[in-house]
């Protein structure tokens, strides 16, 4: 299968500030790939590269096959969804919806059937004639979308278009782009800093850290067998618990917590060890496993799930604990056993960062 969009070691230096080091990615046709970073990472910069708003330092990028720098940034024939609404306050709903088709100079009846189309898709069809003051926050966020996806193209980009709302509204638009994406088959390349957005909504994931892509792929595979220590750190809340080990011979020492016993492994220096929180057990399995006692320092209760921090040694470890266990309340101060499942705990070399 031939990629829709090939970054090939893109590199973006503002004055001595290098935002992207060589980037290397591909976008498959139809696929749902999201761009996971934290703020400053650079996302929005290879976006902007890809719609030719920007011109790389270095590297090459190919759309749709093409040499990307020999097509004008107007011919890209990207349908681009921006984290501001961007709505013309004058025009109505209707009017900023098919804004960029009357600017292709589409029939005026093509552009009725398209904006009709778009707008019932995503449930606004009842807003059409309003304008952009008289609809919520979700709503307008509606609009911009269906702005952005009203275009003849096979490809959209979606620049952290949830960033601002509330959860219920994120939620609820997770679901509608995850719904649209399926029934229309488009490509999708989508930006966020949010996590639990990238694994609901991609079928790839990419994730840009400190200028380049330390690990792309499935959701799930991504979560449950990181190949990067960034990807165990960055995917997945609460946030994954990762300490530094001591190496003796073919074992590692976490103080307090663990010695864990490697084959592929440095003999002496350091590696760094990680786990997820709901990889903690409270009760003893019959597999594998390092029996860790701490003490209680903080719970937050999330409805049916609560997050607990442990003081271990000179560690804090996250836990998480499930209401329907129906366990007993942990007041502050209180010791408790946890376990560990050897077969959980994931290793890192600490120069390079890449899973042994």
């Amino acid at each position: 299968m031939n990629p829709i969009v090939q970054f090939r070691d893109i590199k973006k230096i503002y004055r001595k500030n290098e935002v992207l080091k060589g980037v290397s990615l591909d976008v498959q046709k139809g696929d749902f790939l999201v761009l996971f970073g934290l703020p400053g990472s650079g996302r929005s910069v290879l976006l902007r590269i890809l719609m030719g708003l920007e011109k790389p330092s270095g590297g090459s990028m190919l759309l749709r096959g093409r040499d990307a720098s020999e097509i004008e940034p107007g011919k890209r024939n990207i349908g681009y969804i921006p984290q501001s609404f961007a709505l013309f306050p004058h025009m109505t709903v209707f009017d900023n919806i098919a804004y960029p088709l009357k600017l292709a100079r589409v029939e005026k009846n093509k552009i009725k059937a398209e904006v009709d189309r778009v707008a019932e898709q995503l449930g606004i069809d009842s807003l059409l004639s309003r304008m952009p003051d008289q609809t919520s926050g979700g709503q307008k966020q509606r609009i911009a979308i269906a702005r952005g996806i009203v275009q003849d193209t096979d490809l959209f980009i979606f620049d952290d278009p949830l960033a601002g709302l509330d959860f219920k509204l994120r939620e609820q638009l997770v679901d509608d782009l995850k719904a649209l994406q399926e029934k229309m088959q488009i490509t999708i390349m989508y930006s966020t800093s949010d996590s639990l957005e990238a694994l609901s909504l991609a079928n790839t994931i990419a994730i840009l850290n400190n200028g380049v892509i330390t690990e792309s792929g499935t959701p799930e595979d991504m979560y449950l067998n990181p190949k990067h220590a960034d990807t165990l750190r960055l995917l997945g809340f609460p946030s994954a618990n990762i300490f530094e080990a001591d190496l003796d011979g073919s074992a590692a020492a976490v103080s307090g917590i663990f010695d864990l016993s490697l084959s592929a492994a440095p003999k002496s220096g350091k590696i760094l060890a990680g786990f997820r929180p709901e990889s903690v057990l409270w009760t003893r399995p019959e597999e594998s496993c390092f029996a860790v006692e701490g003490k209680v320092l903080l719970c937050e209760d999330l409805g049916g799930e609560e997050i607990v921090y442990l003081g271990v040694a000179d560690k804090i470890i996250t836990v998480m604990r499930f209401h329907y266990e129906e366990m007993a309340e942990l007041p502050y101060g209180t010791t408790v056993s946890v376990f560990i499942p050897e077969k959980d705990i994931v290793c890192f070399d600490t120069a390079t960062l890449n899973r042994l």
